[in-house]
């Protein structure tokens, strides 16, 4: 025969819960807590400024739809930012200190990319002898 309880009542009423429940309730509160500690934890794919899209750009933390459309239009006018105080110069609304936050939630600055058509190409140098 299966016996089945009615554990608010148990619980409020000061009768004791078996050894049984009690470790189950151990082991859902342990559950619940590394579930939430995953859930605090930083997750995030970093993100190349200069190549990534604007739906890309705006996965990141602290960038939404119109900062990712200023990004990219400024990369595609100007060319591929060269580190954080450029992309701070460049683009109006991000300064260092939204770069700074912008870099600790995954955006990086790796590859400098191919420039784009309005941008000037360097200088080449000369050998000399």
């Amino acid at each position: 025969m299966r016996r089945t309880f009615n554990l608010p009542f148990l619980l409020s009423s000061g009768i004791s819960v078996s050894r049984g429940m009690r470790a189950m309730g151990r082991a859902g509160a342990a559950l619940g807590l590394s579930l939430s500690m995953l859930a605090m934890s930083p997750a995030y794919a970093e993100v190349d400024v200069n190549s990534a899209d604007e739906a890309a750009l705006a996965t990141i933390k602290g960038i939404g739809p119109a900062t990712a459309k200023r990004i990219a239009e400024e990369r595609d006018r100007n060319g591929a930012f060269k580190d954080s105080n450029d992309l701070a110069d460049r683009v109006p609304g991000v300064g260092p200190k939204s770069v700074a936050n912008l870099q600790s939630a995954g955006l990086t600055f790796g590859k400098a990319g191919p420039a784009s058509k309005g941008a000037k190409p360097a200088p080449k140098a000369t050998a000399s002898r």
